[in-house]
């Protein structure tokens, strides 16, 4: 949603019960130790892909690969 843009009461209502359900599975995450372990190696294992990802962009915006090449 872009800054400065409203929300529908409908949509505001949604929102909050959405919050509330994520909170709530953040809890339940943090309060079981073998399921938070699996999240924050599975956090880990995203981010690394995120930065591969970001690379391979960054390399791309230099013009630095072989699709960038004319």
């Amino acid at each position: 949603m872009a800054a400065g843009e409203t929300l529908s009461k409908e949509d505001e209502k949604w929102q909050a019960e959405n919050d509330a359900r994520i909170l709530q599975d953040a809890v339940v995450i943090k309060n079981d130790s073998k399921r938070l372990k699996k999240a924050v190696e599975a956090a880990k294992r995203l981010a690394k892909e995120k930065m591969e990802e970001a690379d391979a962009l960054a390399k791309i915006a230099k013009g630095k690969t072989a699709l960038t090449r004319g």
